[in-house]
């Protein structure tokens, strides 16, 4: 092969997978997440995580989730008919018109689940073809009224474990959606009693498994119940399985029970450095009398250090990145920080609970300080890139705990850990 035909083949490569890179930076832009490591703190605080894993990088999965309200959470699922460019375009097309639909009723303060259905229907239909379908999942959380509402077309069935260790299945109520589709139906489902949830496309039902090509279907329930957290449902689903054979999406929610009676104890610190080095040794000699593993507690230790310093540091001093490098840069950072401890009142307050769950125990730690708060959505930046400086500790956080979870505000995180 010529030089030149070699240089013009790493040009069209070059540029083809910039083209890709691309394309799926922009199908995650459409994904919107409102609660990017966020937890929702209302009458309960629970607890939201993500898997969505494209088979390729024109994925025909979608979702969003999106807080309408303090007390309204709207979740969307959507599943193109097939694979490749059509169900991708259609995939992508309905979600970007649901996201502005529902902007606008949060504007407006108007949010309306059947309205939304009803026009995403009328703007979608016309651009299906006549062979055309697509699996959809339209649902609801009310907190306040402790109510899901939904429209399932032809989605796998929704998983809710409720108190009593029962696992609920809801099934589709409508067809698939498709191009002449005149009525649907909204059902309703009273939560009040239920812990978890799982949302989630059939490329996860319909994975073959090591179990000579069982599907997972058979495997998601008793998986579900015995799992506390995303993470730990994922370890059991990519263990089943020989390999990834369709895209993946699934919304993982677990209502926390920090009920009084769970709680192990709870602190008050000042704002100062002094107090920083109470905290670590406070924490630290509650995991010992725990008797759990030390590596277990090594880790829940080095969350420990790492939140409550960005809780002191940025939260209540509200000290923020730019400013930290350029005192560290001046060999002044430890006297800046002695000069904005002297004028600051706020508390950092810290909450440690214990929960069973699964036939395991999970600890619990919440920190709030009486700072400004942040936006977690810079989140999915620093978890794109570790290497980056800024937001290390939180990295390294989420690393070494079973997740972190932000309030609204940004100002309190809880994380956990198996014992």
């Amino acid at each position: 092969m010529s030089k030149e035909r070699l240089a013009q083949l790493e040009k069209s490569e070059a540029y083809a997978s910039y083209q890709t890179d691309l394309a799926f930076e922009k199908e995650l832009h459409i994904l919107r997440n409102d609660f990017y490591y966020q937890m929702i703190d209302s009458k309960t605080i629970s607890l939201i995580d993500f898997l969505y894993r494209p088979l390729d990088v024109l994925s025909g999965d979608a979702y969003s989730v999106r807080r309408i309200n303090e007390n309204q959470t709207f979740y969307l699922l959507v599943d193109g008919m097939g694979k490749g460019i059509s169900a991708s375009f259609t995939t992508v097309i309905i979600t970007t018109f649901i996201n502005h639909i529902i902007d606008k009723m949060i504007e407006y303060d108007s949010f309306s689940l059947d309205i939304l259905i009803h026009e995403s229907m009328e703007f979608i239909q016309p651009i299906l073809l006549d062979d055309e379908v697509l699996a959809i999942d339209y649902i609801c959380f009310d907190s306040y009224f402790e109510v899901l509402e939904y429209a399932k077309f032809a989605m796998p069935p929704f998983l809710l474990h409720d108190k009593q260790d029962n696992i609920i299945k809801i099934k589709s109520n409508n067809s698939p959606l498709s191009k002449w589709q005149t009525e649907y139906k909204l059902d309703r489902y009273n939560i009040s009693n239920i812990e978890k949830f799982l949302f989630y496309s059939d490329g996860v039902v319909e994975n073959a498994t090591d179990a000579e090509g069982v599907p997972y279907a058979a495997f998601i329930e008793e998986d579900f119940r015995d799992s506390f957290t995303k993470e730990e449902f994922k370890k059991k689903f990519f263990n089943a399985i020989e390999e990834q054979e369709d895209d993946l999406t699934l919304i993982f929610i677990n209502s926390l029970d920090m009920r009084e009676e769970t709680l192990i104890s709870k602190q008050l610190f000042k704002t100062s450095l002094e107090d920083v080095d109470k905290a670590t040794e406070w924490y630290d000699a509650l995991w010992g009398e725990l008797n759990v593993d030390a590596k277990v507690a090594y880790k829940a230790g080095l969350v420990l250090a790492e939140l409550f310093m960005n809780a002191y540091e940025h939260g209540n001093l509200g000290l923020n990145s730019k400013e930290k490098h350029q005192y560290l840069e001046k060999d002044i950072y430890f006297e800046k920080l002695n000069e904005l401890e002297e004028n600051c009142k706020k508390k950092i307050f810290v909450e440690v609970y214990r929960q069973k769950a699964a036939n395991s125990e999970y600890i619990i730690t919440k920190i709030c300080d009486e700072g400004d708060g942040f936006d977690t959505q810079i989140l999915s930046q620093i978890f794109r890139n570790s290497q980056k400086f800024n937001g290390r500790g939180v990295f390294v956080s989420r690393k070494n705990s079973m997740g972190i979870y932000y309030n609204s505000q940004g100002n309190c995180v809880l994380f956990l850990n198996k014992v």
